[in-house]
């Protein structure tokens, strides 16, 4: 190929009137050589004319040292400019190499001859340099920044690279593969996408499957973001019955003798029997009585199993229950109810050796006793007290026929108020601090006092304010965030004593 800006342009034809050139060498050999034969018969025919003083000027093209007397030039011939003769050339051997392999030209050889020397006798003319050819537009590997030269390579993304540089961006390996996945500018191996991007079930550790229309389904739990298939929710997979996330196939869960499980977590914290709940129920007594409603009647309480509670809800006559599952009891009526009263043990994977005894209940006021679940965290197990000594209250103190909306609602904001004195810093709805602050600095429970909780139990209270804040029960969630709001705008009095002479929440 000739060297940038000549103006003369080799056409890359192999067919030279019918013989295969094997190279462009041999080419432009023969080319060389049929034309000095050519320029040699006119310099014959044309004597010594055209040169000064009957001298010839040699011209040189190329390797082949070819010699030949310039001929006389006609005035026109003389006004032609460099680029001009270089396109005369161009477009007649571009003629003679556009003609089919075997065919025969036209052209006497010797007028082309006449016009070939009419046109090469310029000092200018470019020969044949050695100067190596190199394109503009290098290809430089985007993975090793180095030129690709003529070797194989590979165009992805706008970009080249060298096949051993195309690599994996997260395990770093080639990518040898026909298919390969892309993020932003990024390539990676399939399987390492999907690693990456898949999500995985937090319970069976196996990638979510795809549902029937194709398209990545999956369960996510609003607080603890647990991720897992929706076929868990229908396949006996344990749940914790306190903080509610699905028992994972690295991490087993405690079975309770009622057939509820407990997670390691809340296991930590967990009240087993009546007699460990009632420094709990003493420490709440008296964060009511530093809001400034003492109870005056000494209620009972006891810790039972599911059957036994469910059985006392059957036997109430009165009162609005939580539903899918009630953990604590305000009880009215006078029953007999199997109280727990040594805590289990651990058995393995399962806690057993419980010793419960029957308790007969008299009414001797409008409260006959307070029931709660057994087996739930210290938190848990302190927001329940607290809601069912709001229901104590209410009816001591003669609150009569409050909807359940009001009742109940009443009842979650101080079992969420008592959580935030437990929890200071911890806010899942606007803090109704202010209006509690005597009763926070006045009561501390045991374990604040020896220095405070872990991060596990800050978390599982985090998670009950959080139930009780978006809980969508018409009763305990729109009854909870109305007197929620009723109580930060006026106050814990001012709201109790509207309710007492209305039956509703202030606006």
């Amino acid at each position: 190929m000739a060297p940038p800006n000549s103006g003369v342009h080799h056409i890359s034809n192999p067919c030279i009137y019918g013989d295969f050139v094997s190279s462009y060498a041999e080419r432009k050999s023969r080319f060389m050589k049929w034309l000095g034969k050519l320029f040699k018969s006119g310099s014959n025919r044309g004597g010594a004319r055209g040169g000064v003083g009957g001298r010839a000027h040699p011209q040189l093209l190329g390797e082949e040292n070819v010699v030949w007397s310039a001929p006389a030039r006609s005035v026109d011939d003389r006004s032609r400019t460099g680029k001009e003769r270089g396109d005369a050339i161009a477009l007649t051997m571009a003629e003679d190499w556009k003609q089919p392999s075997g065919c025969s030209r036209g052209t006497n050889d010797q007028d082309l001859a006449r016009s070939l020397q009419d046109t090469l006798n310029s000092s200018s003319f470019p020969s044949y340099g050695t100067t190596q050819y190199r394109p503009s537009n290098l290809r430089l590997c985007s993975g090793c920044q180095r030129d690709i030269g003529y070797g194989n390579y590979l165009g992805c993304m706008g970009k080249y690279f060298h096949p051993e540089c195309f690599c994996c961006r997260s395990c770093g390996y080639q990518i040898t593969e026909t298919e390969f996945s892309l993020s932003g500018m990024d390539p990676y191996h399939k399987s390492c996408f999907k690693e990456l991007t898949h999500p995985k079930c937090e319970v069976c550790h196996q990638f979510i499957p795809t549902n029937a229309a194709g398209l990545i389904e999956y369960r996510c739990h609003p607080f603890w973001s647990q991720k897992y298939c929706p076929s868990h929710e229908h396949d006996n997979t344990a749940r914790c019955c306190s903080c509610e996330r699905l028992e994972s196939r690295d991490a087993r869960y405690y079975s309770l003798e009622d057939g509820r499980s407990l997670c390691l977590e809340c296991m930590e914290s967990a009240v087993m029997d009546t007699g460990d709940c009632q420094p709990l129920y003493h420490a709440i007594r008296d964060y009511y009585e530093g809001l400034h409603m003492k109870l005056d009647q000494q209620i009972p309480m006891l810790l039972v199993q599911r059957q036994a509670l469910n059985e006392a809800i059957f036997g109430e006559k009165n009162g609005y229950h939580h539903m899918p599952e009630t953990r604590g009891l305000c009880l009215s009526e006078e029953q007999t109810v199997a109280s727990i009263q040594k805590r289990p043990r651990i058995g393995g994977h399962r806690l057993v050796g419980m010793r419960t005894e029957p308790r007969k209940l008299t009414r001797k006021c409008e409260v006959t006793a307070i029931l709660v679940l057994y087996g739930l965290p210290r938190l848990l197990t302190g927001a329940i007290l607290a809601h069912e000594l709001m229901h104590g209250w209410l009816r001591l103190k003669g609150y009569r026929n409050l909807n359940p909306e009001v009742e109940e609602g009443i009842c979650q904001a101080l079992s969420y108020m008592w959580l935030e004195s437990e929890l200071p810093g911890s806010k899942s709805m606007p803090s109704t601090s202010t209006s509690t602050s005597a009763a926070s600095s006045s009561c501390s429970s045991s374990s604040s006092k020896k220095g405070g909780r872990s991060q596990v139990e800050k978390k599982l209270g985090d998670f009950f304010m959080h139930q009780i804040a978006h809980d969508a029960t018409p009763a305990y969630g729109e009854g909870f965030r109305s007197a929620n709001a009723a109580v930060i705008k006026y106050g814990l009095r001012p709201t109790l004593n509207h309710i007492r002479l209305t039956g509703n929440f202030p606006l």
